[in-house]
């Protein structure tokens, strides 16, 4: 499972790049950093759970900008 999360990952974000469009693309390649974040985080890997959730945790809120 994990390798064919990873080879999707990389096939969209090979076409993110080759696409023309930006707004096609960037969904693509979000898409493929997705795909790649469920394959680190999926394994029960609590360093890189606790990264990542202290990451959520060091960006501004939505409110901070109104």
């Amino acid at each position: 499972m994990d390798l064919l999360l990873l080879s999707a990952a990389a096939a969209l974000w090979c076409s993110g790049n080759a696409n023309d469009d930006d707004v096609w693309s960037l969904f693509q390649k979000f898409l493929a950093a997705v795909a790649l974040a469920v394959v680190l985080l999926g394994g029960r890997q609590i360093f890189l759970e606790l990264l990542g959730l202290g990451l959520a945790l060091w960006l501004p809120s939505a409110r901070r900008y109104q």
